[in-house]
C-alpha cells in the first residue's frame, strides 16, 4: 500500500502549488505519485464539482455536505483506493476535513451529522497525513482576488465565513494531532515547501532531499 497525504486550508493558501512541489520531491526518490483534488478527482465527482462551485447555485449547508460526500465516495472508490493499492503516494487537494470546515464550522451543519456521512460513505478511511496550510483569511482572499476574475461560489463568500473556516481547520488539527500538521503558509513558496518536506520526512519516515 502507498501513502495518502491530504492538503487542507482556506482559499488562497497555496495547496495546488505545494502539492506539485511535494510530488516532484517524491518522484526524485522513485516513488510513484498520484495527485488529485476535491471536490472532483473522478469523472462523476467532477460533475458534482461543477454544481457545487457554480456561483449561480444556491445550496443549503446540509445539501452541500451530501453532495461533497457523494463526490468523495466515488473519488475514493474509483481513484484513490486503487492508486494506494498499486503502491502510489496519493496527494489530494482537500478531502473530508474540508467538509467539516466548510459545511460544519463555516455553514453550521452539525459536526456529528457530518461524521455519520463520513462513516456511511468512507467507513474508517483517514489520510496517513494531513497538512493544513494556515494563513489569515484576508491574505488568502487578497491572493484569490489578484489571481482570478471569476471567483467560485466559496471564494465569493463573506470574510466572516472565511474566518470561521480558518478556526475550523485549526480546531480539526488540535483534535487530530497524530494525523494533522499545521504549516504557516504566510512565508514564501520555498520556505513553505521546506516545512512540508520536513514534516513528511518526519511523520512518514522517508528522507526527502531539500
Amino acid at each position: 500500500m502507498g501513502k495518502f497525504i491530504t492538503f487542507e486550508g482556506g482559499e488562497g493558501a497555496g495547496k495546488s502549488t505545494q502539492i506539485a512541489l511535494l510530488a516532484n520531491a517524491l518522484k526524485t526518490l522513485d516513488l510513484p505519485v498520484t495527485t488529485t483534488r476535491e471536490p472532483g478527482g473522478s469523472a462523476s465527482a467532477e460533475i458534482i464539482r461543477d454544481l457545487l462551485l457554480d456561483p449561480k447555485s444556491s445550496w443549503d449547508g446540509a445539501t452541500e455536505a451530501l453532495l461533497h460526500f457523494a463526490a468523495r465516495a466515488d473519488h475514493y472508490t474509483t481513484l484513490i483506493r486503487p492508486a494506494l493499492k498499486r503502491g502510489d503516494w496519493v496527494l489530494s487537494d482537500r478531502f473530508a476535513d474540508s467538509t467539516k470546515a466548510y459545511q460544519g464550522y463555516g455553514l453550521g451543519v452539525d459536526l456529528e451529522a457530518i461524521q455519520i456521512l463520513h462513516q456511511i460513505s468512507l467507513g474508517d478511511v483517514e489520510p496517513d497525513l494531513t497538512i493544513i496550510l494556515d494563513l489569515p483569511p484576508e491574505m488568502g482572499m487578497a491572493r484569490i482576488n489578484a489571481g482570478t476574475d471569476n471567483p467560485d461560489r466559496y471564494e465569493q463568500m463573506d470574510i466572516e465565513f472565511h474566518r470561521r473556516l480558518r478556526l475550523g481547520f485549526l480546531e480539526i488539527a488540535k483534535n487530530n494531532p497524530e494525523r494533522c500538521v499545521v504549516v504557516d503558509a504566510i512565508s514564501d513558496i520555498h520556505t513553505v515547501n521546506l516545512q512540508i518536506c520536513r514534516c513528511v520526512s518526519e511523520r512518514l519516515r522517508i528522507k526527502i532531499n531539500q
